[in-house]
């Protein structure tokens, strides 16, 4: 398991549907040791931080495993490095394989994954494609936001070294589920209010269509 690339980009005006839009969405690739802080990476910033950022999203990895699969989806669309947002590429980590809670360390610095990526009409922006949002949730290639534990550097070819997996059991795939097919799986749902490591404020949505069901 390793990063394959590091990627970071500052707040762009863009048009979009003849307004202007606000966006860091754009990322491209960095080399050299890269500092992370508390709520980001150096070089990256966040354009609105009522909905990205934060200490429960400080940093968003993505499957390189995916990019094969968006290829075929998206013929004549440019997809580097970067191209969905994410900070640090990667190999060998996948949804399915990834708990809500898990840590692990890179370079110096040291994460928690916290939850997956949930998009917005900004990925939309950068892929030249409003539909694009509903294709992304439903395939499941969502990668997921970390919190940073411990802050440190890291570069392009990194291992990521496992360091604890979280006791519940959840994976970002199954709460990614609960967004799909799996909406009213009460079993889940009562699982995952359950796991400190997803962010309070997406645990009270969870709760409430879980008491929704009582």
């Amino acid at each position: 398991m390793k990063i394959l690339s590091v990627n970071v980009g500052l707040p762009r005006e863009v048009e979009w549907h003849r307004r202007r839009v606000l966006t860091s969405i754009w990322k491209a690739p960095v080399e050299g040791p890269v500092h992370v802080g508390r709520l980001d990476l150096e070089g990256d910033q966040q354009s609105d931080l009522s909905v990205h950022g934060g200490k429960d999203k400080a940093v968003y990895l993505y499957p390189s495993e995916h990019y094969p699969y968006w290829k075929r989806q998206l013929p004549g669309v440019d997809l580097p490095p970067g191209a969905f947002g994410e900070n640090l590429t990667t190999e060998g980590l996948v949804e399915p394989d990834v708990r809500i809670g898990d840590r692990f360390r890179i370079g110096s610095a040291e994460f928690m994954v916290t939850q997956p990526r949930l998009p917005c009409f900004k990925l939309g922006i950068r892929l030249g494609r409003d539909d694009v949002l509903g294709t992304f949730l439903q395939s499941g290639r969502s990668g997921y936001y970390v919190a940073v534990l411990k802050e440190g550097r890291l570069t392009r070819g990194d291992r990521i070294e496992p360091l604890a997996r979280d006791p519940h059991g959840v994976t970002v795939s199954d709460v990614v589920s609960l967004h799909l097919g799996e909406k009213d799986n009460q079993e889940l749902l009562a699982r995952v209010v359950k796991v400190p490591a997803l962010p309070e404020r997406s645990r009270e949505h969870y709760r409430r269509r879980l008491r929704a069901e009582e």
